[in-house]
């Protein structure tokens, strides 16, 4: 089975993104996007759109989509920007932790837009990103080449067909050597338990809290009890890295295990 790839073109809509010179962001970013994911498409692959044409969803409501989707990966586009025009130059990808198969994503990536013209800045790591952090599958966000930068844009522009093959090369090297969907040797997913309360009512208070910070929740029934629960990750690292947000936030938190 084909694994599922959520596209994500940043901004839009109301939210054009950085602009330089009547250029707006959005604009290249759904470009892009729209050519990868016909690529992929066209190798076979699942592909689930944020968006297809100009309009605005923040990035909480992003997540949402991905995650109710049972993506196996989130790829978001963007482009960057400086304070100051013409002053850097090249392509960054952003994780929220460089680990795992969303590292080894991310490096695949940038080799690919490095062959495609654009210096290679490398993998960053970005903690405060929504779309990085509420997801529940590998995520890597792309600055495709600093918009306020004349030489970047160049290279969008002119090499744009082989940046789009480059990023879906770049995917497909990663992805092709996954499994998808089975969320470890028994098929299991990976849930961090927040709260395990008699009273329903107390475990739809902390359902409502965490939906209000972002997270994917929701209330199982375990026996006499109603158990209070994050996220449906793929795997333990994915659930560890959710349990430490959490954590972090207040909560006693604990991994279960679950189809």
């Amino acid at each position: 089975m084909a694994a599922t790839i959520v596209i994500d073109a940043g901004h839009g809509g109301s939210d054009g993104g950085a602009a330089y010179n009547g250029r707006l962001e959005k604009d290249d970013n759904l470009r892009l996007a729209l050519a990868v994911g016909k690529r992929l498409e066209e190798a076979g692959y699942n592909v689930v759109y944020t968006r297809t044409e100009d309009v605005f969803d923040s990035p909480s409501e992003k997540a949402r989509i991905a995650n109710h989707s049972g993506a196996d990966f989130f790829v978001s586009f963007h482009r960057n920007s400086s304070p100051y025009a013409n002053t850097y130059s090249g392509v960054e990808t952003l994780v929220y932790s460089d680990s795992g198969v969303r590292g080894e994503l991310a490096r695949s990536v940038n080799e690919e837009l490095e062959k495609a013209g654009f210096k290679n800045l490398g993998v960053t790591e970005r903690k405060n990103l929504t779309v990085l952090k509420r997801t529940q599958m590998p995520a890597i966000l792309i600055e495709a080449g600093f918009i306020n930068t004349d030489a970047d844009n160049k290279t969008f522009d002119e090499n744009f067909s082989a940046i789009a093959q480059g990023i879906a090369t770049g995917i497909e090297r990663v992805v092709g050597g996954t499994t998808p969907s089975t969320g470890g040797e028994s098929g299991n997913r990976y849930r961090v338990q927040t709260g395990l309360f008699r009273r329903y009512g107390n475990a739809q208070f902390m359902l409502q809290q965490l939906i209000e910070e972002g997270y994917e929740a929701e209330i199982r029934e375990r026996g006499e009890y109603f158990a209070v629960q994050v996220g449906n990750y793929l795997t333990p690292e994915d659930a560890r890295e959710a349990q430490t947000q959490l954590r972090n936030l207040g909560y006693d938190t604990l991994i279960v295990t679950g189809t």
